[in-house]
């Protein structure tokens, strides 16, 4: 049978898939989507554009991202400059919180709160700069009696050495060769060279010291605009937590500082006593000194405090340096186990393994300031955190105490004994 034209057509004609759906999936062609199909910026259906085109929001999204990194960079090194500022204004935080109780008293009683704030930074200033003059010139006068001493030392140092290692030195050959050295003249030449750092290391510490007052002094001054200034910018329900937060800062703050300085008398009146009976001269300043290096410089303060009297014992009599270090271990007991927990147990109730680890963090992030103010920081987060925390009775579980409760899989011996002892009679 011959075939017609129709079946050769049929068989050179490619298959076609299947299904209706075959084809749905294919994306349309641009010239076969009508004006009606296309978004109104021109798109085509599922995001594209015609031609190839980039889309229209791919422009800016590229500069706004361009604009984030850049205002990133930005931020970071404006932190990184005014770091230094920011520590200093958190140090005048901490400081007006220390002196608002007192402010807020003689507010309170009719003074203007300016002229309140005023005589209590006149106070601290008065109180600093005598301790820092008693300090200089209680160094001043051990500095010219070493120096006026030292002939004697020498030969007694020189005699010692001639008698034991059978030596003939002189005085007058040591000072020549102290005075021809090299390493007396870099000496010189490097603490001439240093002086001008010197001076402007003493500069920067005034000016941060004044920054740190003035803005302490503002910040006591000004404490109700303040915290109706930060209210005025929050909803009802948010302005008494932060009410309550500012409240409990000031107390935690404000006792933790007032328990220092009551610790630091009660040290400073000891080691007084008995530089006083050890007849040690300057008795008063280095009871000052041990109170208030030991109590505010936490951690290492204690034995940056005994260090000094010890040194000034030993120019008295060796033995006097002996009996001091003795002292201070002894009394460094009583102050952490008796004295600190009964005057801080309402002020700053802390653990001690918390105040101890607070004061490593603080002081890996802002060194010496750092290790000042994180015990106070850190009372303040625990006592807010523990009014909304919501906490339980404990069950009177032996394992509470730390009790193992012992598991039994029938009675013991004595009671079968007991019940085979009833079953007799």
């Amino acid at each position: 049978m011959a075939r017609t034209d129709e079946d050769t057509e049929q068989l050179t004609r490619p298959a076609e898939p299947a299904g209706p759906t075959a084809t749905a999936d294919r994306p349309p062609a641009a010239d076969a989507v009508t004006p009606d199909d296309r978004t109104p910026d021109g798109r085509l259906p599922g995001g594209r554009m015609p031609d190839g085109r980039m889309p229209r929001w791919l422009p800016r999204a590229m500069v706004l991202a361009l604009a984030l990194i850049a205002a990133f960079q930005l931020g970071s090194w404006a932190f990184h400059q005014l770091t230094g500022l920011l520590i200093n204004i958190l140090i005048a935080f901490f400081l007006a919180l220390a002196v608002e109780p007192a402010v807020s008293r003689m507010a309170a009683r009719g003074m203007r709160r300016g002229l309140a704030t005023f005589l209590v930074f006149f106070v601290l200033t008065v109180a600093a700069a005598g301790f820092v003059t008693l300090l200089g010139s209680m160094l001043a006068g051990q500095i010219i009696k070493m120096i006026e001493g030292f002939p004697d030392y020498l030969d007694s140092l020189i005699h010692w050495i001639n008698q034991t290692f059978h030596a003939n030195l002189r005085r007058v050959d040591v000072q020549e060769g102290l005075l021809h050295s090299d390493w007396l003249r870099k000496y010189a030449q490097n603490s001439a060279a240093g002086v001008l750092d010197v001076s402007q290391q003493v500069l920067g510490g005034l000016f941060q010291l004044l920054t740190v007052a003035l803005f302490s002094f503002y910040f006591a001054a000004d404490g109700p605009r303040l915290r109706r200034a930060l209210c005025s910018v929050l909803p009802p329900a948010r302005q008494s937590e932060v009410l309550r937060a500012w409240e409990i800062a000031v107390g935690k703050t404000g006792g933790y500082l007032y328990s220092r300085g009551l610790m630091a008398l009660v040290s400073g009146v000891a080691h007084y006593i008995l530089l006083q009976a050890l007849g040690v001269p300057y008795a008063p300043v280095l009871g000052v000194w041990v109170g208030l290096v030991s109590q505010f410089i936490p951690t290492i303060g204690t034995y940056l405090a005994g260090a000094l009297p010890m040194l000034i014992a030993f120019t008295v009599a060796p033995w006097y340096a002996v009996w001091v270090l003795v002292f201070v271990v002894i009394y460094q007991q009583f102050e952490n186990y008796m004295l600190q927990p009964k005057l801080t147990a309402k002020s700053v109730d802390i653990h001690p393994a918390v105040a101890f680890g607070s004061v490593i963090v603080g002081t890996a992030l802002l060194g010496a300031v750092g290790a000042l103010i994180s015990i106070p920081a850190v009372a303040t987060l625990q006592a807010f955190l523990g009014a909304y925390v919501k906490r339980y009775d404990v069950t009177d579980d032996p394992r509470v105490n730390g009790h193992r409760v012992r598991r039994r899989n029938g009675p013991g011996v004595l009671a079968r004994l007991r019940a085979a002892r009833t079953r007799r009679y």
